[in-house]
Protein backbone atom coordinates (compact mmCIF):
# COMPACT_ATOMS: atom_id res chain seq x y z
CA UNK A 1 0.00 0.00 0.00
CA UNK A 2 1.48 3.39 -0.98
CA UNK A 3 2.44 5.75 1.80
CA UNK A 4 -0.14 8.47 2.47
CA UNK A 5 0.76 12.09 1.91
CA UNK A 6 0.62 14.42 4.92
CA UNK A 7 -2.55 16.04 3.57
CA UNK A 8 -4.21 12.61 3.31
CA UNK A 9 -3.71 11.58 6.93
CA UNK A 10 -6.77 13.34 8.37
CA UNK A 11 -9.09 16.32 7.85
CA UNK A 12 -6.82 18.33 10.14
CA UNK A 13 -3.65 17.62 8.15
CA UNK A 14 -5.53 18.42 4.95
CA UNK A 15 -6.59 21.79 6.39
CA UNK A 16 -3.01 22.50 7.49
CA UNK A 17 -1.75 21.70 3.98
CA UNK A 18 -4.30 24.04 2.41
CA UNK A 19 -3.37 26.85 4.81
CA UNK A 20 0.29 26.34 3.92
CA UNK A 21 -0.50 26.63 0.19
CA UNK A 22 -2.53 29.80 0.78
CA UNK A 23 0.31 31.38 2.78
CA UNK A 24 2.96 30.47 0.20
CA UNK A 25 0.88 31.91 -2.62
CA UNK A 26 0.19 35.11 -0.68
CA UNK A 27 3.93 35.63 -0.20
CA UNK A 28 4.59 34.83 -3.86
CA UNK A 29 1.98 37.39 -4.92
CA UNK A 30 3.59 40.07 -2.76
CA UNK A 31 7.02 39.44 -4.23
CA UNK A 32 5.99 38.95 -7.86
CA UNK A 33 6.12 42.59 -8.92
CA UNK A 34 3.17 42.05 -11.27
CA UNK A 35 0.79 44.93 -11.88
CA UNK A 36 -2.55 43.47 -10.84
CA UNK A 37 -5.64 45.13 -12.32
CA UNK A 38 -7.56 46.95 -9.56
CA UNK A 39 -9.36 49.91 -11.14
CA UNK A 40 -13.04 49.60 -11.99
CA UNK A 41 -15.28 51.70 -14.18
CA UNK A 42 -19.06 51.55 -14.09
CA UNK A 43 -19.52 52.74 -17.68
CA UNK A 44 -18.79 50.03 -20.27
CA UNK A 45 -15.95 50.64 -22.71
CA UNK A 46 -17.31 51.39 -26.19
CA UNK A 47 -16.49 48.21 -28.13
CA UNK A 48 -17.70 44.70 -27.39
CA UNK A 49 -15.03 42.11 -28.18
CA UNK A 50 -17.08 39.06 -27.21
CA UNK A 51 -20.03 38.14 -25.02
CA UNK A 52 -21.41 34.89 -23.66
CA UNK A 53 -23.85 33.59 -21.07
CA UNK A 54 -23.91 30.24 -19.28
CA UNK A 55 -26.87 28.53 -17.67
CA UNK A 56 -26.47 28.48 -13.89
CA UNK A 57 -28.67 25.49 -13.07
CA UNK A 58 -27.35 22.91 -15.49
CA UNK A 59 -28.03 19.19 -15.49
CA UNK A 60 -24.84 17.69 -14.06
CA UNK A 61 -25.30 13.98 -13.52
CA UNK A 62 -26.75 13.33 -10.07
CA UNK A 63 -25.66 16.62 -8.49
CA UNK A 64 -28.13 17.70 -5.80
CA UNK A 65 -30.44 20.57 -6.88
CA UNK A 66 -29.67 22.37 -3.62
CA UNK A 67 -26.03 22.74 -4.66
CA UNK A 68 -27.16 24.34 -7.91
CA UNK A 69 -29.37 26.81 -6.04
CA UNK A 70 -26.52 27.65 -3.69
CA UNK A 71 -24.19 28.12 -6.65
CA UNK A 72 -26.59 30.76 -7.97
CA UNK A 73 -26.24 32.61 -4.65
CA UNK A 74 -22.44 32.31 -4.72
CA UNK A 75 -22.17 33.64 -8.26
CA UNK A 76 -24.44 36.58 -7.43
CA UNK A 77 -22.09 37.52 -4.56
CA UNK A 78 -18.89 37.19 -6.59
CA UNK A 79 -19.96 38.85 -9.86
CA UNK A 80 -20.10 42.43 -8.48
CA UNK A 81 -16.51 42.04 -7.25
CA UNK A 82 -15.29 41.56 -10.82
CA UNK A 83 -17.64 43.56 -13.04
CA UNK A 84 -16.27 46.79 -14.45
CA UNK A 85 -12.63 45.84 -13.90
CA UNK A 86 -10.26 47.57 -16.32
CA UNK A 87 -7.21 45.69 -17.55
CA UNK A 88 -4.83 48.31 -18.87
CA UNK A 89 -1.72 47.60 -21.00
CA UNK A 90 0.80 45.61 -18.98
CA UNK A 91 -1.66 44.72 -16.21
CA UNK A 92 -2.60 41.23 -15.05
CA UNK A 93 -6.14 40.14 -14.22
CA UNK A 94 -6.25 37.88 -11.14
CA UNK A 95 -9.56 36.28 -10.24
CA UNK A 96 -8.77 35.69 -6.58
CA UNK A 97 -7.24 39.14 -6.11
CA UNK A 98 -10.68 40.58 -6.91
CA UNK A 99 -13.05 38.01 -5.42
CA UNK A 100 -11.11 37.16 -2.26
CA UNK A 101 -11.94 34.22 -0.03
CA UNK A 102 -15.39 32.67 -0.43
CA UNK A 103 -16.25 32.28 3.24
CA UNK A 104 -19.54 31.58 4.97
CA UNK A 105 -19.16 34.87 6.82
CA UNK A 106 -19.45 36.69 3.48
CA UNK A 107 -22.69 34.91 2.64
CA UNK A 108 -21.33 32.11 0.48
CA UNK A 109 -23.10 28.77 0.68
CA UNK A 110 -22.24 25.15 -0.01
CA UNK A 111 -21.97 24.53 -3.74
CA UNK A 112 -20.50 21.95 -6.07
CA UNK A 113 -16.73 21.45 -5.83
CA UNK A 114 -14.42 19.03 -7.62
CA UNK A 115 -11.49 17.60 -5.69
CA UNK A 116 -9.10 14.98 -7.07
CA UNK A 117 -11.49 14.01 -9.81
CA UNK A 118 -14.53 13.60 -7.58
CA UNK A 119 -17.52 15.83 -6.92
CA UNK A 120 -18.45 17.10 -3.49
CA UNK A 121 -19.71 20.19 -1.72
CA UNK A 122 -17.93 23.12 -0.15
CA UNK A 123 -18.53 26.71 0.92
CA UNK A 124 -18.28 28.95 -2.13
CA UNK A 125 -18.63 26.08 -4.59
CA UNK A 126 -19.44 26.96 -8.19
CA UNK A 127 -16.71 29.53 -8.80
CA UNK A 128 -15.27 27.37 -11.58
CA UNK A 129 -18.27 28.33 -13.70
CA UNK A 130 -17.27 31.96 -13.21
CA UNK A 131 -13.69 31.44 -14.41
CA UNK A 132 -14.95 29.15 -17.19
CA UNK A 133 -16.95 32.11 -18.52
CA UNK A 134 -14.02 34.51 -18.22
CA UNK A 135 -11.69 32.02 -19.91
CA UNK A 136 -14.10 31.61 -22.82
CA UNK A 137 -14.24 35.39 -23.27
CA UNK A 138 -10.45 35.73 -23.12
CA UNK A 139 -9.97 32.98 -25.72
CA UNK A 140 -11.79 35.27 -28.15
CA UNK A 141 -9.22 38.04 -27.72
CA UNK A 142 -5.47 38.69 -28.03
CA UNK A 143 -5.06 38.71 -24.24
CA UNK A 144 -2.37 36.35 -22.93
CA UNK A 145 -3.40 33.65 -20.45
CA UNK A 146 -0.63 33.39 -17.85
CA UNK A 147 -2.22 31.04 -15.28
CA UNK A 148 -4.79 28.40 -16.09
CA UNK A 149 -5.54 25.15 -14.29
CA UNK A 150 -8.11 22.60 -15.38
CA UNK A 151 -9.58 19.24 -14.41
CA UNK A 152 -7.29 17.37 -16.76
CA UNK A 153 -7.70 13.72 -17.63
CA UNK A 154 -11.31 13.32 -16.46
CA UNK A 155 -14.74 13.83 -18.03
CA UNK A 156 -17.09 14.19 -15.08
CA UNK A 157 -20.51 14.69 -16.66
CA UNK A 158 -22.28 13.61 -19.86
CA UNK A 159 -23.16 16.38 -22.29
CA UNK A 160 -26.49 18.15 -21.90
CA UNK A 161 -26.89 21.03 -24.32
CA UNK A 162 -23.17 21.79 -24.41
CA UNK A 163 -22.43 25.31 -25.72
CA UNK A 164 -18.64 25.31 -25.60
CA UNK A 165 -16.20 22.53 -26.53
CA UNK A 166 -15.17 20.00 -23.90
CA UNK A 167 -11.74 20.83 -22.51
CA UNK A 168 -11.90 24.62 -22.26
CA UNK A 169 -12.88 24.69 -18.59
CA UNK A 170 -10.92 25.88 -15.57
CA UNK A 171 -10.06 24.74 -12.07
CA UNK A 172 -9.50 27.21 -9.22
CA UNK A 173 -8.87 27.00 -5.48
CA UNK A 174 -8.46 30.05 -3.24
CA UNK A 175 -5.88 31.43 -3.55
CA UNK A 176 -3.17 29.15 -4.83
CA UNK A 177 -4.87 27.95 -8.03
CA UNK A 178 -5.78 31.20 -9.74
CA UNK A 179 -6.99 32.21 -13.19
CA UNK A 180 -4.91 35.03 -14.65
CA UNK A 181 -4.39 36.75 -17.96
CA UNK A 182 -2.15 39.63 -19.02
CA UNK A 183 -2.89 42.53 -21.32
CA UNK A 184 0.10 42.57 -23.66
CA UNK A 185 -1.63 44.91 -26.13
CA UNK A 186 -1.81 48.71 -26.31
CA UNK A 187 -5.58 48.74 -25.75
CA UNK A 188 -7.50 48.76 -22.46
CA UNK A 189 -9.93 45.91 -21.81
CA UNK A 190 -12.86 45.58 -19.43
CA UNK A 191 -14.91 42.70 -18.04
CA UNK A 192 -18.63 43.16 -17.45
CA UNK A 193 -20.22 40.25 -15.56
CA UNK A 194 -23.62 39.85 -13.93
CA UNK A 195 -26.21 37.26 -13.05
CA UNK A 196 -29.85 36.96 -14.04
CA UNK A 197 -32.28 34.48 -12.46
CA UNK A 198 -31.08 31.84 -14.94
CA UNK A 199 -27.73 32.88 -16.39
CA UNK A 200 -24.22 34.06 -15.60
CA UNK A 201 -23.52 36.68 -18.27
CA UNK A 202 -20.26 38.21 -19.39
CA UNK A 203 -18.83 40.72 -21.86
CA UNK A 204 -15.25 41.50 -22.77
CA UNK A 205 -15.01 45.09 -23.97
CA UNK A 206 -12.25 47.43 -25.15
CA UNK A 207 -11.56 51.06 -25.94
CA UNK A 208 -10.30 50.01 -29.39
CA UNK A 209 -12.04 48.02 -32.09
CA UNK A 210 -10.28 44.78 -32.97
CA UNK A 211 -9.26 43.92 -36.54
CA UNK A 212 -9.34 40.23 -35.68
CA UNK A 213 -11.90 37.68 -34.57
CA UNK A 214 -11.19 34.38 -32.84
CA UNK A 215 -12.97 31.10 -33.48
CA UNK A 216 -12.63 28.09 -31.18
CA UNK A 217 -13.75 24.66 -32.33
CA UNK A 218 -13.38 20.99 -31.45
CA UNK A 219 -11.83 18.62 -33.99
CA UNK A 220 -11.58 14.83 -34.25
CA UNK A 221 -13.77 14.14 -31.21
CA UNK A 222 -14.39 10.49 -30.38
CA UNK A 223 -14.73 8.07 -27.47
CA UNK A 224 -12.42 5.07 -27.16
CA UNK A 225 -12.53 1.96 -25.01
CA UNK A 226 -9.18 1.33 -23.33
CA UNK A 227 -7.94 -1.19 -20.79
CA UNK A 228 -8.95 0.89 -17.77
CA UNK A 229 -12.13 2.49 -19.08
CA UNK A 230 -13.63 4.75 -21.74
CA UNK A 231 -11.90 7.94 -22.80
CA UNK A 232 -13.01 11.12 -24.51
CA UNK A 233 -10.57 12.32 -27.17
CA UNK A 234 -10.19 15.33 -29.41
CA UNK A 235 -8.43 18.60 -30.09
CA UNK A 236 -9.36 22.22 -29.45
CA UNK A 237 -8.25 24.63 -32.16
CA UNK A 238 -8.31 28.43 -32.22
CA UNK A 239 -8.34 30.25 -35.56
CA UNK A 240 -7.51 33.94 -35.79
CA UNK A 241 -9.32 35.66 -38.66
CA UNK A 242 -8.54 39.09 -40.12
CA UNK A 243 -11.94 40.78 -40.22
CA UNK A 244 -10.78 43.14 -42.98
CA UNK A 245 -10.39 40.38 -45.58
CA UNK A 246 -11.71 37.18 -43.97
CA UNK A 247 -8.34 35.41 -44.10
CA UNK A 248 -7.25 33.04 -41.34
CA UNK A 249 -3.90 34.39 -40.18
CA UNK A 250 -3.19 31.85 -37.45
CA UNK A 251 -4.41 28.42 -36.42
CA UNK A 252 -3.22 27.09 -33.07
CA UNK A 253 -3.76 23.97 -31.01
CA UNK A 254 -5.11 24.98 -27.61
CA UNK A 255 -5.52 21.57 -26.03
CA UNK A 256 -5.49 17.85 -26.74
CA UNK A 257 -8.13 15.91 -24.80
CA UNK A 258 -7.70 12.39 -23.50
CA UNK A 259 -10.06 12.21 -20.53
CA UNK A 260 -11.47 9.19 -18.74
CA UNK A 261 -15.25 9.38 -18.38
CA UNK A 262 -16.55 9.24 -14.81
CA UNK A 263 -20.20 8.53 -15.68
CA UNK A 264 -22.19 5.57 -16.99
CA UNK A 265 -20.82 4.36 -20.32
CA UNK A 266 -24.34 3.98 -21.69
CA UNK A 267 -24.37 7.75 -22.32
CA UNK A 268 -21.70 7.36 -25.03
CA UNK A 269 -22.31 3.78 -26.21
CA UNK A 270 -23.34 4.92 -29.69
CA UNK A 271 -20.25 7.14 -30.01
CA UNK A 272 -17.57 4.57 -29.20
CA UNK A 273 -14.90 3.86 -31.78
Amino acid sequence: MPRLLFCELSPLTYKISVMKCIFIRAVKNLLSGERIAREKQANPLPYEIYSHKSLIRRKLGNVEPELQENKAVNLSIAAPKVTGILIRPGEVFSFWSLVGSTSERKGYQKGLVINRGKTGSGIGGGMCQFTNLIHWLVLHSPLEIVEHHHHDGIDLFPDYGRQVPFGVGTSIVFNYLDYRFKNTTEATYQLIVYTTPDYLCGELRSDVQSDFSYHIKALDEFFSRESDGIYRNGQIIRNTVDKRNGNTVQSELIKTNHAKIQYDASFVADLLQ
